[in-house]
Protein backbone atom coordinates (compact mmCIF):
# COMPACT_ATOMS: atom_id res chain seq x y z
CA UNK A 1 0.00 0.00 0.00
CA UNK A 2 1.48 3.57 -0.91
CA UNK A 3 0.84 6.43 1.78
CA UNK A 4 -1.00 8.15 -1.49
CA UNK A 5 -3.76 5.30 -0.88
CA UNK A 6 -3.68 6.17 3.30
CA UNK A 7 -6.80 8.56 4.67
CA UNK A 8 -6.07 12.30 5.37
CA UNK A 9 -5.78 12.94 8.75
CA UNK A 10 -5.95 16.26 10.83
CA UNK A 11 -4.15 15.10 14.55
CA UNK A 12 -0.73 16.80 15.03
CA UNK A 13 1.36 14.45 17.35
CA UNK A 14 1.47 16.14 20.55
CA UNK A 15 -1.88 17.78 20.24
CA UNK A 16 -4.68 17.27 22.19
CA UNK A 17 -7.31 15.91 19.52
CA UNK A 18 -10.21 13.73 19.52
CA UNK A 19 -10.87 11.01 16.80
CA UNK A 20 -13.87 11.72 16.56
CA UNK A 21 -13.43 15.37 15.80
CA UNK A 22 -11.27 14.73 12.82
CA UNK A 23 -12.46 15.40 9.38
CA UNK A 24 -10.94 12.98 8.07
CA UNK A 25 -11.50 9.21 6.80
CA UNK A 26 -11.01 6.66 9.98
CA UNK A 27 -9.34 4.07 8.83
CA UNK A 28 -11.98 0.91 7.91
CA UNK A 29 -10.85 -2.58 9.86
CA UNK A 30 -13.55 -4.18 8.01
CA UNK A 31 -12.79 -3.39 4.64
CA UNK A 32 -11.38 -5.98 2.11
CA UNK A 33 -8.05 -3.61 1.89
CA UNK A 34 -6.87 -3.71 5.07
CA UNK A 35 -7.91 -7.55 5.40
CA UNK A 36 -5.41 -7.77 2.60
CA UNK A 37 -2.60 -5.48 3.78
CA UNK A 38 -3.03 -5.04 7.59
CA UNK A 39 0.71 -4.48 8.24
CA UNK A 40 1.02 -1.74 5.73
CA UNK A 41 -2.14 -0.44 7.64
CA UNK A 42 -0.54 -0.44 11.08
CA UNK A 43 2.28 1.39 10.02
CA UNK A 44 0.84 4.00 8.32
CA UNK A 45 -0.91 4.56 11.18
CA UNK A 46 1.87 4.55 13.79
CA UNK A 47 3.32 6.48 11.72
CA UNK A 48 0.51 9.35 10.98
CA UNK A 49 -1.63 8.82 14.45
CA UNK A 50 0.95 8.26 16.36
CA UNK A 51 0.01 5.27 19.05
CA UNK A 52 -3.60 5.49 19.25
CA UNK A 53 -5.32 5.38 15.31
CA UNK A 54 -9.34 6.37 14.98
CA UNK A 55 -10.76 3.48 12.86
CA UNK A 56 -14.25 2.32 11.98
CA UNK A 57 -15.40 -1.19 13.21
CA UNK A 58 -18.13 -1.28 10.87
CA UNK A 59 -19.68 1.48 7.91
CA UNK A 60 -19.90 4.36 10.69
CA UNK A 61 -19.11 2.70 13.88
CA UNK A 62 -16.26 4.53 15.13
CA UNK A 63 -13.47 2.74 17.65
CA UNK A 64 -9.96 3.62 18.57
CA UNK A 65 -7.18 1.48 17.57
CA UNK A 66 -3.76 1.10 20.39
CA UNK A 67 -0.57 0.00 17.53
CA UNK A 68 1.93 1.01 20.53
CA UNK A 69 3.05 -1.51 22.77
CA UNK A 70 3.62 0.33 25.68
CA UNK A 71 0.17 2.08 25.62
CA UNK A 72 -1.18 -1.50 24.87
CA UNK A 73 -0.16 -2.98 27.78
CA UNK A 74 -1.03 0.38 30.41
CA UNK A 75 -4.62 0.15 29.13
CA UNK A 76 -5.14 -3.41 29.62
CA UNK A 77 -3.55 -2.94 32.96
CA UNK A 78 -5.78 -0.24 34.00
CA UNK A 79 -9.38 -1.91 34.31
CA UNK A 80 -11.05 0.75 35.92
CA UNK A 81 -10.67 3.43 33.28
CA UNK A 82 -10.76 0.80 30.62
CA UNK A 83 -13.33 -2.05 31.57
CA UNK A 84 -14.56 -4.60 29.12
CA UNK A 85 -18.64 -3.61 30.01
CA UNK A 86 -20.19 -2.27 26.72
CA UNK A 87 -23.63 -1.87 28.23
CA UNK A 88 -23.16 2.08 27.29
CA UNK A 89 -21.78 1.96 23.91
CA UNK A 90 -24.41 -0.56 23.11
CA UNK A 91 -27.35 1.08 24.24
CA UNK A 92 -26.08 3.55 21.32
CA UNK A 93 -24.96 1.01 19.10
CA UNK A 94 -27.03 1.19 15.30
CA UNK A 95 -29.90 -1.87 15.27
CA UNK A 96 -28.98 -4.79 13.47
CA UNK A 97 -25.05 -3.86 13.56
CA UNK A 98 -24.07 -7.59 12.61
CA UNK A 99 -20.82 -7.36 15.11
CA UNK A 100 -23.03 -6.27 18.31
CA UNK A 101 -23.35 -10.13 19.01
CA UNK A 102 -19.55 -10.55 19.07
CA UNK A 103 -19.08 -7.42 21.36
CA UNK A 104 -22.59 -7.06 23.34
CA UNK A 105 -22.81 -7.15 27.43
CA UNK A 106 -23.17 -10.84 28.68
CA UNK A 107 -22.63 -12.23 32.25
CA UNK A 108 -19.26 -14.03 31.90
CA UNK A 109 -16.21 -12.67 31.70
CA UNK A 110 -15.18 -11.20 28.72
CA UNK A 111 -17.94 -8.59 28.87
CA UNK A 112 -17.98 -7.78 32.81
CA UNK A 113 -15.88 -5.84 35.01
CA UNK A 114 -15.17 -5.94 38.66
CA UNK A 115 -16.95 -8.56 41.06
CA UNK A 116 -19.15 -10.05 38.17
CA UNK A 117 -16.08 -10.39 36.32
CA UNK A 118 -14.49 -12.02 39.49
CA UNK A 119 -16.92 -14.71 40.03
CA UNK A 120 -17.10 -15.67 36.53
CA UNK A 121 -13.48 -15.85 35.44
CA UNK A 122 -12.82 -17.97 38.62
CA UNK A 123 -15.74 -20.49 37.64
CA UNK A 124 -14.22 -20.68 34.21
CA UNK A 125 -10.29 -21.19 35.28
CA UNK A 126 -11.85 -23.64 37.46
CA UNK A 127 -13.55 -25.41 34.77
CA UNK A 128 -10.51 -25.52 32.44
CA UNK A 129 -8.15 -26.86 34.81
CA UNK A 130 -10.00 -30.01 35.17
CA UNK A 131 -9.15 -30.81 31.40
CA UNK A 132 -6.41 -33.21 31.41
CA UNK A 133 -3.64 -32.41 28.40
CA UNK A 134 -2.91 -36.20 28.18
CA UNK A 135 -5.96 -37.19 27.50
CA UNK A 136 -7.16 -33.73 25.40
CA UNK A 137 -3.87 -34.88 23.12
CA UNK A 138 -5.32 -38.16 22.07
CA UNK A 139 -8.76 -36.62 21.51
CA UNK A 140 -7.16 -34.64 19.22
CA UNK A 141 -5.57 -37.22 17.61
CA UNK A 142 -8.39 -39.26 17.12
CA UNK A 143 -10.70 -36.97 15.61
CA UNK A 144 -7.87 -35.67 13.20
CA UNK A 145 -6.87 -38.99 11.58
CA UNK A 146 -10.67 -39.36 11.43
CA UNK A 147 -11.20 -36.30 9.19
CA UNK A 148 -7.71 -36.74 7.44
CA UNK A 149 -9.01 -39.89 6.18
CA UNK A 150 -11.78 -38.24 4.83
CA UNK A 151 -10.06 -36.48 2.17
CA UNK A 152 -6.73 -38.11 2.28
CA UNK A 153 -7.46 -40.18 -0.80
CA UNK A 154 -8.75 -37.63 -2.98
CA UNK A 155 -5.63 -36.16 -3.27
CA UNK A 156 -7.09 -32.04 -2.96
CA UNK A 157 -9.29 -30.33 -0.28
CA UNK A 158 -10.10 -27.29 1.01
CA UNK A 159 -8.16 -27.78 4.99
CA UNK A 160 -10.29 -24.99 6.18
CA UNK A 161 -13.55 -26.43 5.77
CA UNK A 162 -12.20 -30.45 5.78
CA UNK A 163 -10.08 -30.84 8.36
CA UNK A 164 -9.52 -27.07 10.65
CA UNK A 165 -13.01 -25.84 11.23
CA UNK A 166 -14.77 -29.37 12.17
CA UNK A 167 -11.72 -30.41 14.25
CA UNK A 168 -11.75 -27.21 16.62
CA UNK A 169 -15.29 -27.83 16.83
CA UNK A 170 -15.43 -31.01 17.51
CA UNK A 171 -12.83 -31.03 20.37
CA UNK A 172 -14.49 -28.35 21.98
CA UNK A 173 -17.38 -30.28 22.09
CA UNK A 174 -15.43 -32.93 23.67
CA UNK A 175 -14.27 -30.59 26.29
CA UNK A 176 -17.58 -29.23 27.18
CA UNK A 177 -19.08 -32.61 27.25
CA UNK A 178 -21.41 -31.71 24.07
CA UNK A 179 -23.48 -34.64 22.25
CA UNK A 180 -22.54 -34.95 18.30
CA UNK A 181 -25.96 -34.23 17.23
CA UNK A 182 -26.33 -31.39 19.72
CA UNK A 183 -22.91 -29.97 19.08
CA UNK A 184 -23.55 -30.06 15.28
CA UNK A 185 -26.68 -27.61 15.79
CA UNK A 186 -24.50 -25.43 17.48
CA UNK A 187 -21.66 -24.97 14.77
CA UNK A 188 -23.97 -23.96 12.16
CA UNK A 189 -25.61 -20.94 14.58
CA UNK A 190 -22.34 -19.93 16.40
CA UNK A 191 -20.00 -20.17 12.65
CA UNK A 192 -22.93 -18.21 11.62
CA UNK A 193 -22.77 -16.04 14.45
CA UNK A 194 -18.72 -15.47 14.33
CA UNK A 195 -18.92 -14.73 10.56
CA UNK A 196 -21.18 -11.81 10.81
CA UNK A 197 -24.02 -13.51 9.06
CA UNK A 198 -26.71 -14.44 11.49
CA UNK A 199 -30.28 -13.28 11.54
CA UNK A 200 -32.29 -12.06 14.39
CA UNK A 201 -32.96 -15.24 15.53
CA UNK A 202 -29.34 -17.12 15.65
CA UNK A 203 -28.80 -15.40 19.22
CA UNK A 204 -32.31 -17.22 20.66
CA UNK A 205 -31.13 -20.46 18.96
CA UNK A 206 -27.66 -20.88 20.60
CA UNK A 207 -29.03 -19.89 24.11
CA UNK A 208 -31.53 -22.47 23.53
CA UNK A 209 -29.11 -25.19 22.02
CA UNK A 210 -26.76 -24.22 25.33
CA UNK A 211 -29.90 -24.76 28.04
CA UNK A 212 -30.02 -27.92 26.43
CA UNK A 213 -26.75 -28.90 26.90
CA UNK A 214 -26.74 -27.57 30.32
CA UNK A 215 -30.19 -29.52 31.36
CA UNK A 216 -28.21 -32.64 29.91
CA UNK A 217 -25.51 -32.13 32.28
CA UNK A 218 -27.86 -31.10 35.22
CA UNK A 219 -29.53 -35.17 34.75
CA UNK A 220 -26.29 -36.36 33.91
CA UNK A 221 -22.96 -35.08 34.79
CA UNK A 222 -19.33 -36.03 33.07
CA UNK A 223 -15.99 -35.17 33.78
CA UNK A 224 -16.54 -32.16 31.62
CA UNK A 225 -15.95 -28.36 31.41
CA UNK A 226 -19.93 -27.99 31.62
CA UNK A 227 -20.64 -30.35 34.57
CA UNK A 228 -17.81 -28.63 36.97
CA UNK A 229 -19.46 -25.07 35.94
CA UNK A 230 -22.85 -25.85 36.75
CA UNK A 231 -21.18 -27.85 40.26
CA UNK A 232 -19.07 -25.16 40.92
CA UNK A 233 -19.33 -23.20 44.27
CA UNK A 234 -20.08 -19.86 42.52
CA UNK A 235 -23.60 -21.43 41.55
CA UNK A 236 -23.90 -19.88 38.37
CA UNK A 237 -27.76 -19.74 37.43
CA UNK A 238 -28.72 -21.34 34.60
CA UNK A 239 -28.53 -17.91 32.35
CA UNK A 240 -25.12 -16.77 33.65
CA UNK A 241 -24.01 -20.75 32.65
CA UNK A 242 -25.46 -20.56 28.98
CA UNK A 243 -23.22 -17.07 29.10
CA UNK A 244 -20.13 -18.76 30.19
CA UNK A 245 -20.55 -21.62 27.62
CA UNK A 246 -21.26 -19.22 25.00
CA UNK A 247 -17.70 -17.16 26.00
CA UNK A 248 -15.59 -20.77 26.10
CA UNK A 249 -17.28 -21.42 22.84
CA UNK A 250 -16.63 -18.31 20.84
CA UNK A 251 -12.74 -18.06 22.55
CA UNK A 252 -12.14 -21.80 21.80
CA UNK A 253 -13.28 -22.00 18.59
CA UNK A 254 -12.27 -18.54 16.14
CA UNK A 255 -8.96 -17.98 17.74
CA UNK A 256 -8.29 -21.46 17.08
CA UNK A 257 -9.38 -22.18 14.23
CA UNK A 258 -7.57 -19.26 12.51
CA UNK A 259 -4.24 -19.94 14.53
CA UNK A 260 -3.96 -23.34 13.00
CA UNK A 261 -4.97 -22.20 9.59
CA UNK A 262 -2.21 -19.10 9.52
CA UNK A 263 0.27 -21.70 11.02
CA UNK A 264 -0.44 -23.74 8.30
CA UNK A 265 0.18 -21.23 5.00
CA UNK A 266 3.20 -20.27 7.25
CA UNK A 267 4.42 -23.99 7.24
CA UNK A 268 3.47 -24.46 3.44
CA UNK A 269 4.88 -21.21 2.45
CA UNK A 270 8.13 -20.30 3.92
CA UNK A 271 11.24 -22.46 3.65
CA UNK A 272 12.20 -22.19 7.24
CA UNK A 273 9.75 -24.42 8.40
CA UNK A 274 10.19 -26.84 5.59
CA UNK A 275 13.43 -28.32 7.07
CA UNK A 276 15.84 -27.17 9.49
CA UNK A 277 19.66 -27.66 9.27
CA UNK A 278 19.56 -31.43 10.57
CA UNK A 279 16.96 -31.97 7.39
CA UNK A 280 14.44 -32.17 9.55
CA UNK A 281 11.40 -29.89 9.69
CA UNK A 282 11.02 -27.76 13.07
CA UNK A 283 8.14 -28.56 15.26
CA UNK A 284 4.98 -26.87 14.73
CA UNK A 285 5.55 -24.83 18.24
CA UNK A 286 7.91 -22.78 16.44
CA UNK A 287 6.05 -21.45 13.74
CA UNK A 288 2.94 -21.25 15.86
CA UNK A 289 5.09 -18.87 18.04
CA UNK A 290 5.79 -16.85 14.99
CA UNK A 291 2.00 -16.47 13.52
CA UNK A 292 1.01 -15.43 17.50
CA UNK A 293 3.60 -13.05 16.60
CA UNK A 294 2.69 -11.31 13.46
CA UNK A 295 -0.78 -12.77 12.32
CA UNK A 296 -2.41 -13.53 15.84
CA UNK A 297 -5.48 -14.86 15.17
CA UNK A 298 -7.21 -12.00 17.24
CA UNK A 299 -5.39 -9.20 15.72
CA UNK A 300 -7.36 -6.25 17.16
CA UNK A 301 -9.12 -7.25 20.39
CA UNK A 302 -9.00 -6.68 24.11
CA UNK A 303 -11.81 -4.49 23.50
CA UNK A 304 -12.73 -1.97 26.88
CA UNK A 305 -15.20 0.71 26.76
CA UNK A 306 -14.16 3.87 28.50
CA UNK A 307 -16.98 5.00 30.94
CA UNK A 308 -15.59 8.92 30.86
CA UNK A 309 -13.59 10.61 28.69
CA UNK A 310 -10.27 9.50 28.87
CA UNK A 311 -6.29 11.05 27.76
CA UNK A 312 -4.32 8.68 26.11
CA UNK A 313 -1.34 10.19 24.86
CA UNK A 314 -2.11 13.85 24.02
CA UNK A 315 -5.43 11.96 22.80
CA UNK A 316 -8.86 12.65 24.25
CA UNK A 317 -11.23 9.77 23.77
CA UNK A 318 -14.99 9.62 24.28
CA UNK A 319 -16.62 7.88 26.47
CA UNK A 320 -18.38 4.12 25.36
CA UNK A 321 -16.51 3.87 22.70
CA UNK A 322 -14.50 0.83 21.67
CA UNK A 323 -10.99 1.38 22.43
CA UNK A 324 -9.24 -2.04 20.34
CA UNK A 325 -5.74 -3.32 21.55
CA UNK A 326 -3.84 -3.88 18.05
CA UNK A 327 -1.96 -7.13 19.15
CA UNK A 328 -0.14 -7.53 15.72
CA UNK A 329 0.59 -3.80 15.53
CA UNK A 330 2.31 -3.53 18.70
CA UNK A 331 4.12 -6.79 17.97
CA UNK A 332 5.43 -4.48 15.06
CA UNK A 333 6.35 -1.50 17.08
CA UNK A 334 9.88 -0.45 16.68
CA UNK A 335 10.40 0.69 20.44
CA UNK A 336 8.79 -2.55 21.24
CA UNK A 337 12.36 -4.12 21.75
CA UNK A 338 13.58 -1.77 24.04
CA UNK A 339 10.95 -1.47 26.62
CA UNK A 340 12.22 -3.41 29.90
CA UNK A 341 9.22 -6.47 29.92
CA UNK A 342 9.80 -10.20 30.36
CA UNK A 343 9.58 -11.83 27.11
CA UNK A 344 6.45 -13.62 28.82
CA UNK A 345 4.79 -10.62 29.91
CA UNK A 346 4.97 -9.09 25.92
CA UNK A 347 2.63 -11.51 24.31
CA UNK A 348 -0.52 -9.14 24.04
CA UNK A 349 -2.05 -12.21 21.30
CA UNK A 350 -3.21 -13.86 24.54
CA UNK A 351 -4.39 -10.45 26.24
CA UNK A 352 -3.07 -8.88 29.42
CA UNK A 353 -4.18 -7.82 32.72
CA UNK A 354 -7.97 -8.80 34.24
CA UNK A 355 -8.96 -10.16 30.95
CA UNK A 356 -6.08 -12.29 30.07
CA UNK A 357 -6.65 -15.44 28.30
CA UNK A 358 -6.08 -17.92 31.52
CA UNK A 359 -3.23 -20.04 31.55
CA UNK A 360 -5.20 -23.59 30.84
CA UNK A 361 -7.18 -21.94 28.25
CA UNK A 362 -3.63 -21.36 26.47
CA UNK A 363 -2.58 -24.59 27.02
CA UNK A 364 -5.90 -25.80 25.62
CA UNK A 365 -5.41 -24.04 22.17
CA UNK A 366 -1.95 -24.74 21.94
CA UNK A 367 -1.92 -28.05 22.53
CA UNK A 368 -5.12 -28.33 19.94
CA UNK A 369 -2.99 -26.43 17.33
CA UNK A 370 0.58 -28.37 17.78
CA UNK A 371 -1.49 -31.52 17.59
CA UNK A 372 -3.91 -30.07 14.69
CA UNK A 373 -0.64 -29.44 12.39
CA UNK A 374 1.32 -32.66 13.05
CA UNK A 375 -0.89 -34.82 12.55
CA UNK A 376 -1.51 -33.46 9.30
CA UNK A 377 1.72 -33.36 7.82
CA UNK A 378 2.87 -36.37 9.08
CA UNK A 379 -0.18 -37.85 7.20
CA UNK A 380 0.21 -35.73 4.67
CA UNK A 381 4.03 -34.72 4.23
CA UNK A 382 3.93 -33.26 0.62
CA UNK A 383 0.99 -31.22 0.88
CA UNK A 384 1.35 -28.15 -1.19
CA UNK A 385 -0.82 -25.16 -1.83
CA UNK A 386 -3.38 -24.77 -4.69
CA UNK A 387 -3.50 -21.13 -4.94
CA UNK A 388 -0.90 -18.13 -5.37
CA UNK A 389 0.34 -17.29 -1.94
CA UNK A 390 0.31 -13.97 -3.21
CA UNK A 391 -2.85 -13.94 -3.75
CA UNK A 392 -4.08 -15.16 -0.45
CA UNK A 393 -7.72 -14.30 0.30
CA UNK A 394 -7.95 -12.91 4.30
CA UNK A 395 -11.60 -13.01 5.59
CA UNK A 396 -12.48 -9.39 6.26
CA UNK A 397 -13.68 -8.30 9.49
CA UNK A 398 -12.33 -6.05 12.42
CA UNK A 399 -11.09 -8.34 14.31
CA UNK A 400 -10.11 -11.36 13.39
CA UNK A 401 -6.71 -12.52 11.08
CA UNK A 402 -8.20 -15.32 9.50
CA UNK A 403 -8.16 -17.22 6.08
CA UNK A 404 -11.52 -17.38 3.92
CA UNK A 405 -10.04 -20.73 2.73
CA UNK A 406 -7.12 -23.04 2.07
CA UNK A 407 -6.68 -25.07 -0.57
CA UNK A 408 -3.95 -27.72 -1.10
CA UNK A 409 -2.81 -30.68 -2.83
CA UNK A 410 -1.44 -33.76 -2.36
CA UNK A 411 -0.41 -37.41 -3.28
CA UNK A 412 -3.52 -39.29 -2.62
CA UNK A 413 -2.79 -41.51 0.28
CA UNK A 414 -4.43 -44.28 1.61
CA UNK A 415 -6.45 -43.96 5.46
CA UNK A 416 -4.90 -44.67 8.40
CA UNK A 417 -5.78 -46.39 11.44
CA UNK A 418 -7.11 -44.19 14.25
CA UNK A 419 -6.04 -46.85 16.99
Amino acid sequence: MTGQSRPASTQRRGSTVTPTDSTGSRIPLYSREFATDPHGFYQWMRRRYGAVAPVDLAPGVPATLVVDDRTARRILDDADHFPSDPRGWQQKAPAGLPIVPMMQWRPNPLRTHGPDHDRYRAATVDALAGVDPNSLRTTVSRIALDLINRFCSEGAADLLDRYVVPLVFRTMDDVLGCPTELGDRLRLALTEMIDGAADDGAEPRIQGLLAELIAGKRTDPGDDVTSRLIRHPANLSDEELVHQLLGLYWTGLEPPRNLIANTLLLTLTDPRFTSDHTGFAPPARDALDEVLANDPPLANHSISYPPLPVMVDDVLLPADQPVLIGAAACHGDPDRSAAPVPHDDRDLAWGRGAHACPAHARTISRLLAEEAIEQLLDALPDLTLAFDPDRTIWRPGPFHRALIALPVRFPPAPGMPLG
